[in-house]
Parts: C-alpha cells; structure tokens; sequence
C-alpha cells in the first residue's frame, strides 16, 4: 500500500495484491488512518488488487462511510474485471463509485 497526496485536497492509497482477509488485516491500522482518520477525500487505486473478499470491501466501506460523517466522499477506481465483478455483486458499487481511472474518479468527487 503506497499513500500520497493529490490537488484538491485528496488522499491517493493504492492498494495491491490480495484484499482477503489476511491482507485487508495487514493494512487495516495503516489504511484507516491515512484515509479515514485525515478528513480529505479520498481515491483509491484498485489497479494493482488481484482478489477482493468481504473483509477488503468491508475496509473499504468503513473509511467511506468514516469520511461521509466528515463531510467527504471516497471513490475507488481501476479495478480489474474480476474485482469490479466482486464489488458490483456485493452492490458496494452503490455506496462506493467505482471509476475506470483516476480522473474519473477525481472528477466524480471533486464535482
């Protein structure tokens, strides 16, 4: 997990390999406090995210819905095929927009 700070002001957190339930334990602490805890918004590279299980769609519906009560809004965007599939099943698609790229993601937010 790589965390930066985009023009806006916006939190970047590029996340890869396996959100399972090992891996969204691993940077749980980490990720909540450069995301949720900052009251910026914030987008979130899936690009590199080869697996999403419930545990990492938990995570990321957490620090959402943590940045909604700070006035701020979170947007995922570059998931593979098979992650966007998982998070459209589980409809956190709903909650959650899910860009092409980060642009998108960007202008979706910022709008």
């Amino acid at each position: 997990m790589s965390i930066s700070e985009l023009e806006g002001p916006v939190t970047l957190a590029t996340l890869s390999g396996r959100l399972d339930a090992a891996g969204a334990d691993a940077i749980a602490v980490r990720f909540t406090a450069a995301v949720a805890a900052q009251g910026r918004h914030a987008v979130i590279d899936l690009s590199q995210v080869t697996f999403i299980a419930s545990m990492g769609m938990r995570l990321l519906v957490s620090a959402a819905r943590a940045l909604d009560q700070k006035g701020c809004r979170l947007a995922t965007f570059g998931a593979s095929e098979n992650v966007l599939g998982a998070l459209t099943d589980a409809a956190i698609d709903q909650l959650i927009p899910c860009a092409a790229t980060q642009d998108e993601a960007l202008a979706g937010l910022l709008a």
